[in-house]
């Protein structure tokens, strides 16, 4: 049954999560720093405050959002009124992951919650803490037949996999996506995958090297690299290397002092597996700054790398972490041979002033979404979709968008009695003829 909660109860219950989540502010972001260290600033800015800025966004829009959008009817269909309505699917499951603990769990659940589903939300046993103030905001918002979080492992994760969803959200990894795909394809059940893959930039000989060295830098290391739309390799033009890799030192020395295990604006990596994973891509590779890291603190420091093999490790998957390979290009065509050579990433970015060659990359590149001369600020926008494309995932949100992903599009037409055309009805015969002439001059 078709459990569809009003728009009054949802924007009363988004309401009330806003309120809990402004109280709780300082307990989410103490939380994720217990988990990695990420620090307070970068948790204000891209956990906390972009959460609740996307509930102000949904709770001032809801009721327009919910609103039957009335189309222009066919006139094969005369008279009629025709209008969209949206419901919602139902039992709604959220995976969420551990980068941005906060973020990607409560930014879905805020969608869903407002197109009217029931959702249960699993949030990522590698940040515990996280996890533990999310599942106690949702207790005091919430009914749990309304909303629940579900904390445990991944074999919490497979039998939650077992059971039958209206609607399936993940956020993740692509080796992963592939398994909840498998899974709900079992049911039929739509999917929602944001994933990843080696989103490159490209430095072109016009571009403003010392800005284009400062926002590569921070969007890369933010959070110690593990964004999933943070740039994973750059392919820079021959002639101008040189000067960017000494903007970027100059730019990481600045932002993290000459010892960034000591700053207290640097990250530290998930856990040990994934630091033995990081460690082992530097091998045999030509460090150009960093390279240096501490198991016991899970530190890896900002690393620079120079023009690996596309064969090495460090190139054949996405990297998730603060290594940076740079290399370089001659000509347009070596870019997109590198591009091409891997599959469709979630993010491109480009720094460049030459309008000709923008437009090339943008028409040539299929890619999810990126930014001409910055990094990762396209999904700040609510206005604007996120997601993928390929294997870098299926479907969008923010906004607006959110509100669509989770709800069906039900087409209505609404046939007035006032006047029955007979020419629909049989017997066919005598009609065809003329009516084919009035179908092909329509």
């Amino acid at each position: 049954m078709l459990q569809n909660f009003d728009v009054a109860f949802r924007k009363k219950s988004l309401e009330l999560l806003l309120k809990n989540i402004i109280v709780y502010e300082d307990d989410i972001i103490n939380a994720i720093y217990k988990d990695f260290k990420k620090p307070a600033f970068e948790s204000l800015i891209t956990e906390t405050n972009f959460v609740i800025s996307d509930l102000k966004h949904t709770i001032k829009k809801i009721e327009s959002w919910a609103k039957p959008i009335k189309v222009l009817p066919s006139i094969l269909n005369f008279p009629s009124l025709d209008y969209i309505y949206r419901d919602a699917y139902g039992k709604v499951l959220i995976f969420s992951p551990f980068n941005y603990p906060f973020q990607l769990a409560i930014c879905p659940l805020i969608a869903a919650v407002a197109s009217g589903n029931t959702v249960t939300l699993k949030p990522s046993e590698l940040t515990p803490n996280t996890a533990s103030i999310i599942s106690k905001i949702i207790r005091e918002t919430f009914d749990p037949k309304h909303v629940i979080a579900i904390l445990g492992d991944g074999l919490i994760s497979e039998n939650l996999l077992k059971k039958r969803w209206d609607y399936i959200f993940f956020t993740g990894s692509v080796a992963v996506g592939k398994i909840i795909a498998k899974a709900a394809a079992e049911n039929l059940t739509p999917v929602t995958l944001e994933l990843g893959g080696k989103s490159p930039c490209i430095v072109d000989e016009t571009a403003d090297l010392k800005v284009a060295a400062k926002r590569i830098i921070w969007g890369k290391m933010v959070n110690a690299g593990q964004t999933c739309i943070a740039p994973d390799y750059i392919l820079v033009q021959e002639s101008v290397k040189e000067k960017l890799v000494q903007h970027l030192i100059e730019t990481l020395k600045d932002f993290y002092s000459a010892e960034p295990e000591n700053s207290a604006d640097f990250a530290r990596i998930i856990n040990s597996k994934t630091w033995e994973r990081l460690t082992s891509l530097l091998d045999n590779q030509d460090i150009i700054f960093g390279g240096q890291g501490n198991r016991e603190t899970l530190f890896i420091a900002p690393t620079l790398l120079n023009n690996p093999k596309l064969d090495s490790p460090v190139m054949t998957d996405e990297i998730f972490g603060p290594i940076l390979p740079i290399i370089s290009y001659q000509s347009e065509k070596e870019v997109s041979s590198i591009i091409l050579s891997f599959e469709k990433p979630l993010a491109l970015y480009l720094f460049s002033t030459n309008s000709n060659y923008i437009n090339k990359v943008l028409s040539e590149f299929s890619f999810g979404g990126g930014c001409i001369n910055d990094i990762m600020i396209h999904c700040i926008n609510s206005r604007l979709p996120f997601g993928g494309v390929g294997h870098s995932g299926i479907g969008n949100y923010h906004g607006k968008f959110g509100y669509e992903t989770f709800s069906h599009q039900k087409s209505i037409v609404k046939k007035a009695n006032w006047l029955d055309i007979p020419v629909r009805y049989p017997k066919y015969e005598k009609k065809y003829k003329w009516i084919k002439k009035i179908l092909n001059w329509l």
